[in-house]
């Protein structure tokens, strides 16, 4: 008897296991080649693994908040030829066949092995959409008029996180539960599943890698004045909205070109250098989490191309709906913190990647202008860049003149959109 066994595929380099989050398909269930079976997270995204064959599931392997290894096997599927012999040899009597029912599903008994499904007032939810409604502190009176797409009518993740940004949309915040504080009162929390990812993937790399950070000062009046005059000719033209930070992408990833070391990786003391210049975007969503989207072959694309692909994956991103290639392969990474007004930060590599950029807010000040005439002191946009890199591997003089090359590119922009 010939059984399948569905494997935790490779999820990119940096990604060697999951997290069981919960069973799509269980014991006993009919899946056809394409079905979602089971759902994992990872330290990057949430995403849903696929079966290839068809047949029935025959077994689990793992539990629900399993930690699962690349390659390990997370079910076995008896494939459908292999089900259809056995029914031939176990039937001997012909039976009329039963036409099937539509709208009516059997009811199978529950399995220990069965995925584990919570009820709040009547409304049945797997563990990872309750723990959605726990943080988002939704009532059962708001989750029953959630109109479910899932098995049974039952709410999925989609479903939820749609209902929770047309509240949004309607003023309405439920990303922040209301928590009554009395005097000399605290609160205490238990860290979320994707902060406990996040703090430990930050102590890993100021542990493993050597910070060092250099700055440097760029005149960026001509570039922000051109992207204000274009934008709206810009958006007619190829239907995207184009951003301070565009331009930026573009300009990194032609240096990058120049400057390998930057765009390498280290891993088990092996220096990588990458052929790909993938450009990871920090992204910081509203539930204050962060998720590195990323534009792939950056160097390759015109200005347009580059304003498509990252607008594309903020907004995936911030609707939680990036899927696991969205997140892989990241080269460098860029941190855009002028977003929230600030001028200069140095930020934690991203491992295993050796460096990382942050660009600050674009601000009006007095400058020395140089000119045929002379000095004048003139009103100039000005930002500032701030590089973190791994001194282990990259000097000083190599960070600088990374810096440098940039600066030199902002002060003389000439768009090839």
């Amino acid at each position: 008897m010939a059984k399948f066994n569905l494997t935790l595929p490779k999820m990119g380099e940096s990604v060697d296991e999951a997290t069981i989050v919960s069973w799509l398909k269980n014991v006993g269930d009919e899946v056809s080649a394409d079905d979602f079976v089971v759902e994992i997270a990872t330290d990057k995204v949430d995403s849903e693994v696929p079966t290839e064959v068809e047949g029935v599931i025959v077994e689990h392997c793992f539990k629900v908040n399993d930690v699962v290894k690349v390659g390990d096997t997370l079910c076995v599927i008896e494939t459908k030829s292999d089900v259809e012999k056995n029914i031939d040899e176990e039937i001997k009597v012909d039976e009329p066949e039963i036409e099937e029912i539509p709208n009516i599903e059997m009811l199978q008994e529950n399995d220990n092995k069965s995925t584990k499904i919570e009820q709040i007032d009547d409304v049945f939810l797997s563990p990872l959409v309750r723990n959605i409604v726990k943080k988002e502190n939704i009532s059962s009176a708001e989750l029953n008029q959630i109109k479910g797409t899932g098995k049974s009518g039952r709410i999925t993740k989609k479903d939820l996180l749609s209902y929770i940004r047309k509240s949004n949309n309607k003023n309405v915040d439920y990303t922040a539960e209301l928590v009554n504080v009395t005097k000399n009162e605290s609160q205490v929390r238990d860290l979320t599943r994707m902060e406990k990812i996040l703090s430990k993937h930050m102590l890993d790399s100021k542990n493993s890698a050597v910070h060092v950070q250099t700055f440097i000062e760029a005149d960026i009046t001509d570039l922000a004045n051109w992207r204000d005059n274009q934008k709206t000719k810009f958006l007619d033209s190829y239907g995207e909205k184009l951003t301070y930070t565009h331009p930026l992408i573009h300009i990194v990833s032609k240096v990058l070109r120049n400057f390998p070391i930057l765009n390498a990786s280290l891993i088990d003391d092996k220096v990588i250098y990458k052929k790909d210049v993938n450009i990871g975007l920090a992204t910081a969503l509203q539930d204050g989490s962060l998720i590195v989207p990323v534009i792939k072959n950056a160097d390759e694309l015109s200005l347009a191309g580059i304003s498509k692909s990252s607008n594309s994956l903020v907004n995936k991103a911030r609707n939680n709906n990036l899927n696991p290639d969205d997140v892989q392969d990241g080269t460098f990474t860029i941190s855009n913190i002028g977003t929230f007004d600030n001028i200069m930060g140095t930020p934690i590599i991203n491992q295993p990647q050796l460096a990382i950029l942050a660009f600050g807010a674009i601000r009006k000040l007095p400058r020395v202008v140089e000119t045929d005439k002379g000095d004048f002191i003139a009103i100039r946009k000005i930002i500032l860049l701030s590089l973190s890199f791994d001194h282990r591997i990259i000097n000083g003089a190599t960070g600088g003149l990374f810096l440098k090359e940039i600066k030199s590119l902002i002060e003389n922009w000439k768009s090839d959109s």
